[in-house]
């Protein structure tokens, strides 16, 4: 019996694990597939250590206890495939790497068959082979160890070519956590019943420590993404992983753009700390009001903001939802505006409002991504932001179509730079 008690402990170390890891971050496919991972590998712990004289004297059940074992080294490469499918390859063909790792699944599988078939040959020349000078010169230890071996060396030899990929540090973080710790796990399948146990607890320690970090980088991310980005571009990113974030979309959405009125002539007679201070607290009130509407940020540009409404995420009644931002930033930048103006210099802010449709997606390299939208909408949104007059919101044909907002006021077709024909045009005009 007190053989066993070291066993449970690391068992029930790992399990929780398992569980702290799937209620910190169940949405993500990546980390379910790595709480699966370690309850497996708690389930496989508990069913095989310390027992070995009674499964000595039951061989043919101890052949079926590798079934968990090799559960435990499908769930590592399954999470290994999950992590490879969430960063950018650019121009790369992945599917090699991924054959691998199937076939490294596979091993996993062929393992617990040889085991199943020749159960004692596993107690006799596999389990604890440590112990035994003359292991290795054994045909029967290796029926089990190429297996094995071989799926351990398809799981690091994907890490490394997952880490010429560049991933951002958080995942880095945990996937070299994880490729320092399979050498420990793996080593635990025959070393000596009392060493066993601590090269599990100590490569259990090393995957806790990677994935804290991994979470607290991960939060780290998000509160400097939610700056700049909607949550549901955020949970976007966490949910789905970055290659079906940058999957392309082709929307009706609409385009909110505002900018300062006055803000060169102020910039260039204040000092750069001044404008810095202005430049932050109209960023950080136009930004509160974009996340109340569930908007998404998608430039700051000096002055200039611009913002999408309808992506990444379609929403049926964007231009209401355009309209309703523009209204708060009229307001919310006529305080800020209010509050930073010199006698000499007076700033104001002027907005601009266009819906069409426009692809949206993630681009970049492997350094540097950003959620962007390219269509007519996002230019003539920014054509009617320059037009409009302090505290002015001009709105263009199709907004106003979608959005039924009898209080706008009629204009005259508008001539912007690149359209053929001169563009309806409705305003709110400055409060």
């Amino acid at each position: 019996m007190e053989a066993l008690i070291p066993q449970v402990l690391v068992s029930l170390v790992a399990l929780g694990m398992a569980l702290a890891f799937i209620s910190a971050d169940r949405e993500s496919p990546t980390s379910r597939a790595l709480a699966a991972t370690l309850a497996l590998i708690g389930i496989s712990i508990f069913l095989n250590g310390g027992n070995h004289a009674f499964v000595s004297a039951h061989p043919a059940l101890g052949g079926w206890l590798a079934i968990p074992e090799s559960a435990a080294i499908i769930g590592v490469l399954e999470w290994l495939l999950r992590v490879r499918r969430t960063i950018p390859a650019g121009a790369l063909d992945t599917r090699g790497g991924d054959h691998m790792l199937r076939l490294g699944q596979l091993s996993a599988v062929l393992y617990s068959v040889f085991a199943i078939a020749a159960p004692d040959l596993r107690i006799r020349d596999f389990q604890f082979a440590a112990g035994s000078a003359d292991s290795l010169s054994r045909s029967g230890f290796w029926l089990f160890a190429g297996p094995i071996l071989f799926s351990g060396l398809t799981g690091l030899i994907s890490i490394l070519l997952l880490l010429r990929r560049q991933p951002d540090r958080p995942e880095r973080v945990r996937v070299v956590a994880v490729a320092v710790s399979m050498p420990l796990f793996m080593s635990s399948f025959v070393l000596t019943e009392p060493a066993a146990p601590i090269a599990l607890l100590v490569g259990e320690m090393i995957m806790l420590i990677g994935a804290t970090q991994y979470h607290v980088l991960q939060g780290q991310r998000g509160q400097f993404m939610s700056r700049f980005l909607s949550t549901q571009v955020a949970d976007l990113v966490r949910r789905r992983g970055m290659k079906q974030a940058m999957e392309q979309n082709f929307l009706e959405i609409s385009v909110v753009v505002c900018d300062l009125r006055g803000f060169t002539a102020y910039a260039q007679a204040h000092p750069s700390s001044r404008v810095i201070e202005v430049l932050r607290d109209y960023y950080d009130a136009v930004g509160v009001v974009v996340a109340e509407f569930g908007g998404t940020i998608k430039d700051y540009a000096g002055d200039g903001i611009l913002i999408l409404v309808g992506a990444p995420l379609p929403l049926a009644d964007h231009a209401a939802i355009g309209l309703g931002i523009a209204h708060r930033v009229r307001e919310v930048g006529a305080e800020v505006t209010r509050r930073w103006s010199s006698a000499e210099h007076r700033l104001g802010i002027g907005v601009g409002v266009a819906s069409g449709f426009v692809t949206v997606g993630i681009i970049g390299g492997a350094t540097r991504l950003e959620y962007t939208a390219v269509g007519p909408a996002v230019n003539l949104a920014s054509r009617l932001c320059e037009q409009a007059v302090d505290r002015e919101i001009l709105i263009d044909g199709r907004t106003q179509e979608l959005a039924r907002d009898a209080g706008l006021e009629s204009r005259a077709p508008l001539i912007v730079k690149g359209y053929a024909e001169p563009v309806s045009l409705y305003a709110l005009p400055a409060a």
